[in-house]
């Protein structure tokens, strides 16, 4: 099995005339959860770097990394553990009703529906409602009467839901569409089963936001691609849909909801244009909001471990709060390691506890630790939630401090 390959070429319109915005170094997958006390001999590391088409405008990583190792069977990842996730599931089941996209004997299909909790909002009030998932969160959305396939989405996978299900109404691609590799193929694949009238609905991270907050801690080998609106235009042009409805959404720090559609029933919202027209202003479509990039984040690193090195230098505590897949791209860029926090803690409930960090040994541990060890700081490692995360922590009794790492390093408390 090739384990990884270089992408020379615009993922999209083949161009070789890719820029380099910023190499982030050799890092491991972010979701390969090794079991504490395992003897390690070998970890996987691969180089990770961020670049951009100077034709067509998308940014990109320059490397695929084996599905099998980024998405195995094993994957350590449920969506309905994130009450935030929940919430934009059920949002966007309503806005699907409010926009009259489905009738009740419509099919809706989600492309890697984890654990069903995007589904269920559908089935649990009667619609019909089919997921493929590769993962053994199949298992748990099988346990909640949603109908899975337990394999990747593939050109066979639409063959055999067509001839047994019938054609697609509503296509759903919650922060997944960014994860499959050869994305004009994958566009086909969707085409190729949806109804006449069908919509495709994806939600992927928005490079607008990501630059803005400096998020580079959602540059990981999961993501291949980083979309702006612009960008999903150009790709979903190429096989005849065409957008109608366009909205930002707070999912993973900043994300976007997209509906396209080849029938020509669905008229364009003015959403579509003014994120459009933003997005030319803001220098998104000529790329020239990139060119600052790397010097943010290299300064944002900086301050970040001049912090952490003064909370050190006086014999304090830190315990990480949260183990998202972004918190192990922060974690190695900044090279962390089990003597600068101690722990990385987890809701009693997740399967990541009484593991280990990807590339490092710190170990991810029930957060009832938090409450009996009572360290000085806690660095939010799921700070795009930080809110939320101190005033849950705060009911539960912490009463340290609170480091923020991104956009700009501070203390809070």
């Amino acid at each position: 099995m090739n384990k990884s390959k270089l992408i020379k070429n615009c993922q999209v319109c083949k161009s070789k005339n890719l820029q380099s915005i910023i190499f982030l170094g050799y890092m491991p997958p972010v979701n390969l959860l090794h079991k504490i006390g395992t003897d390690i001999k070998n970890e996987e590391m691969f180089p990770l770097e961020l670049v951009r088409c100077k034709s067509c405008g998308l940014v990109q990583i320059n490397l695929e990394v084996s599905k099998e190792i980024l998405f195995p069977f094993e994957y350590p990842y449920l969506s309905g553990t994130t009450k935030v996730l929940t919430e934009n599931f059920k949002d966007l089941f309503n806005e699907v009703k409010r926009l009259k996209l489905i009738n009740k004997d419509d099919l809706v299909l989600d492309i890697g529906s984890n654990d069903g909790s995007l589904l269920s909002n559908f089935h649990n009030n009667g619609f019909k409602a089919l997921g493929i998932e590769p993962s053994k969160a199949a298992k748990v959305a099988i346990s909640k009467g949603i109908n899975t396939i337990n394999e990747y989405f593939t050109k066979k996978i639409t063959v055999d839901v067509k001839k047994k299900f019938g054609f697609v109404k509503i296509l759903t691609a919650a922060n997944v569409f960014a994860h499959i590799s050869n994305p004009k193929e994958l566009i086909k694949n969707i085409v190729s089963i949806l109804d006449k009238d069908g919509v495709f609905i994806s939600e992927s991270h928005y490079l607008p936001t990501l630059l803005k907050t400096v998020q580079y801690d959602t540059i990981y080998h999961e993501h291949l691609r980083y979309y702006h609106l612009d960008s999903l235009r150009k790709l979903f042009e190429y096989e005849g849909l065409k957008i109608f409805y366009a909205k930002k959404i707070k999912t993973h720090g900043g994300s976007i909801r997209v509906y396209a559609s080849k029938s020509n029933k669905y008229k364009m919202d003015k959403s579509v244009k003014s994120i459009l027209k933003e997005e030319a202003n803001n220098g998104i479509i000529d790329g020239s909001a990139l060119f600052s990039l790397k010097n943010k984040i290299v300064r944002s690193k900086l301050d970040l471990l001049s912090l952490i090195s003064s909370i050190k230098s006086k014999k304090k505590r830190i315990f990480g709060i949260g183990a998202p897949s972004r918190a192990s791209t922060l974690i190695s860029y900044l090279g962390i390691d089990d003597g600068i926090i101690d722990c990385v803690l987890e809701v009693s409930n997740s399967h990541k506890i009484n593991c280990l960090m990807p590339g490092t040994k710190i170990p991810i541990l029930d957060e009832k630790k938090l409450f009996k060890e009572k360290p000085d700081y806690v660095l939010l490692l799921s700070w795009h939630i930080s809110s939320f995360l101190i005033k849950i922590l705060r009911k539960k009794g912490f009463r340290g401090k609170f480091i923020i790492p991104l956009p700009k390093p501070k203390i809070i408390g």
